[in-house]
Order: C-alpha cells, then structure tokens, then sequence
C-alpha cells in the first residue's frame, strides 16, 4: 500500500512539475490570443527558498492536526462500536500518517537543497510537499465523510426566524382539472406537382 501511494505521489508530481513548466508558454498564448477567449495556465508567484521552507513548517503542522482529528474521530467510533466508520477511519488515518513520513522526508530533503542553495531541487521538493498538502486535505474531507459530516461549511450554524406577512393557505382550494394530452400528428407530405 505504502508503494502504491509513494507511485500515486511521484506521478502526481510529475504532473504538477510539467503543469508549472509548461504554465509560462500558456500565459503568451492565452494572452496573444486575449480576443479569441482562450484561456492558460496562470503562473504562480514563484517562493523565496525561507517561504517554501517556512510554508513547509506550516504543512507538517497541518498533516499533524489532521491526523489527530482522525484519530479523535476513530477512537469515538471505536468507543460507539461502530465496525463501519472505524474501517473507513482507520483507512484515511493510515493513509494522512504515510503522507505525513513522506512530508516529513521531503521537508529534510528540502532543507537540505535550501542549505546547498539548490533551488531547483527545493522548488521540486516544494512542488511535492504541496500535493501531499492536498492530498491531506482530500483525505479529511473523506474521514468527514466517514463519519457523515459535510465539509460544506465549517463552525456552528445559527438558524433565525422572523415573523413574516405569509398569506394564508386555503386548503380547500382545488387545483384546475387534468386536461387530456395533446397530441401531435406528423403532417402529411404531398407529393410535388410537376
């Protein structure tokens, strides 16, 4: 399994490197050709190596928080005795603490670019930590799932009600009749005159 997501990342990675090396020839493109409507890749704001590192700080903190709230979740499921939301749990847990060893392999790697001033490689390590961000996100959004929560919104929700000037509803009013179908017959085609 952990071979599977290490194929899933590398690839994954790939595609966001050849999206970003191919994302500066789309912008003249997409603007040479403003009138015509296309679209391209916009280029990102390219990160001082102190940012991606500091950025990356920020993720470990992140894949940490996340897979103690997992944690949570599946402990409260355990506790309920519920066999199906402890599987699924426990499935996104070993799957954010696998992407969490990675991240936190990638970070030492990218220190030890930024160290090398090897901006190249720190902005490929950069480049992966950033999927693993994603993927950790993706994964509690479907831990949520899980547990059948939405992610559609976050906090406490506040319902208010107001009086308003809603008209009363006649229950005894009836509805117009059904009327029957209308139906369309195709029209007779005559033959030419010559």
């Amino acid at each position: 399994m952990a071979d599977t997501l290490a194929r899933t990342l590398k690839s994954a990675a790939l595609v966001v490197l050849g999206a970003l090396a191919l994302g500066a020839p789309d912008v003249a493109m997409a603007q040479q050709a403003g009138a015509a409507g296309q679209v391209g890749f916009e280029k990102r704001p390219q990160l001082t190596t102190q940012e991606e590192l500091a950025e990356a700080d920020l993720l470990l903190s992140q894949v940490e928080q996340a897979a103690a709230t997992v944690r949570r979740q599946l402990d409260t499921a355990r506790q309920g005795r519920d066999v199906v939301k402890s599987l699924c749990l426990s499935d996104k847990l070993s799957q954010i603490d696998v992407g969490g060893r990675s991240a936190r392999e990638r970070q030492a790697a990218l220190v030890s670019a930024a160290q090398r001033n090897d901006l190249e490689l720190a902005n490929h390590e950069f480049a992966i930590l950033s999927v693993l961000r994603q993927r950790t996100e993706q994964l509690i959004a479907e831990a949520n799932q899980c547990i059948g929560e939405e992610v559609a919104f976050v906090g406490q929700t506040v319902v208010a009600m107001t009086e308003a000037n809603v008209p009363s509803i006649d229950d005894t009013t009836s509805f117009p009749p059904v009327l029957p179908p209308i139906v369309i017959a195709p029209a007779a085609v005559a033959s030419p005159s010559h």
